[in-house]
């Protein structure tokens, strides 16, 4: 079940990066020759147009394949090919908008992703519903119906902002919170009080919630509204892409875990844990779990996509941004021989993670 979940995951975000690429490539005129989801045998095509739709063995990427996008003219086509329709003949900032859309698909599947999951399970605002008597958030002047704006300098969209910032504290040290009431901004400087019972440092205080656009009713929560709702998607993926960009930092400098690191293999493990726990609760919570797990992976392809990282998307959009400032392309064949270096370290580093994913699941 894992491995089927999985590749409808992996094909869906694949389908989703692909057909931005093709649908730009198509407004602008440019002569796309195969789509394909899968690598490797073909399983399965058909031709519609002058485009074959493939399906091949491998669940693991796909392509649109475009005349002159690899800067080889292809022999094989039609007599009355119209040379202007080539990738290489088109303007930089059309170029530009082609290989740009596959990543903006992967963003825009992420937000419809979790504006869907917010609408169903509802979420955690960053507001406070309730104050323990006697607690440090009490004694400070906290109220419930605070919105909490600030901690510790760091902006608050969401909830899941607020413990990366609390965290930036020293144990056992005050923490800045800056709340909004009635709509005027109050400033707190609060030391947490350590609970034996928990094993932590605490406030006092609890978090307020809304209940989904399409859920049931909750208890006495409100139900979000569509800005509310919008709102928090908006949080989400900034804090998704934080984490990716942060996460990708740590990698190259080398601060992270060996066990801190998946794959393809270890992505397939985490999907059917994510799918099981869910089952504990409900079907319907599996799904959730696969819902959210599947937005943060596209925002992650999206944003590796767009690092200047040669042989991917961010690669090729930076040889046609140096195009467009010097008003003239790169040597072809330069640009071909980093390319390749790049996608033979990509290769490598896949070896390396597949490996890792392997140990891991060993252990």
């Amino acid at each position: 079940m894992s491995i089927i979940i999985s590749i409808i995951v992996f094909s869906l975000i694949v389908i989703v990066h692909e057909f931005g690429h093709f649908i730009i490539a198509k407004k602008v005129g440019i002569y796309v020759q195969e789509f394909s989801v899968g690598m490797g045998p073909q399983l399965f095509s058909v031709k519609k147009g002058e485009t074959e739709y493939s399906l091949r063995a491998l669940p693991i990427g796909g392509y649109c394949r475009m005349q002159g996008d690899t800067g080889d003219e292809d022999t094989a086509l039609p007599a009355d090919f119209d040379p202007s329709r080539s990738f290489t003949n088109k303007t930089v900032g059309q170029r530009i908008a082609v290989i740009f859309a596959g990543p903006a698909m992967n963003f825009i599947l992420a937000f419809v992703l979790i504006f869907v999951m917010l609408g169903v399970s509802g979420f955690i605002v960053p507001e406070i519903r309730s104050v323990e008597i006697d607690s440090p958030a009490y004694e400070a002047g906290l109220e419930a119906g605070d919105k909490i704006v600030k901690v510790n300098g760091e902006r608050i969209l969401i909830y899941q902002d607020f413990s990366p910032a609390y965290n930036l504290r020293e144990a056992g040290s005050a923490v800045d919170i800056e709340v909004v009431r009635d709509g005027k901004r109050y400033s707190y400087s609060i030391v947490p009080q350590y609970n034996e019972d928990e094993g932590r440092y605490l406030i006092g205080f609890t978090f307020d919630g809304r209940y989904g656009l399409f859920s049931e009713p909750v208890g006495d929560y409100e139900q979000s509204s569509i800005f509310e709702t919008i709102k928090a998607d908006v949080g989400m993926m900034v804090y998704f892409v934080k984490s990716v960009v942060s996460g990708f930092i740590k990698l190259i400098t080398m601060q992270v875990q060996s066990d801190e690191i998946s794959g393809p293999i270890g992505i397939i493990s985490t999907i059917g844990d994510s799918y099981e726990a869910g089952l504990a609760y409900s079907f319907m919570d599996a799904v959730m779990n696969v819902v959210v797990l599947s937005a943060l992976l596209s925002t992650n392809l999206g944003i590796l996509n767009l690092f200047p990282i040669p042989a991917m998307d961010g690669g090729r959009l930076a040889f046609l941004i140096v195009e467009g400032i010097r008003k003239k392309a790169v040597d072809p064949e330069i640009e071909g021989r980093i390319h390749l270096a790049g996608f033979m370290l990509l290769f490598v580093f896949m070896i390396f993670i597949a490996f890792n994913d392997v140990v891991n699941l060993i252990r």
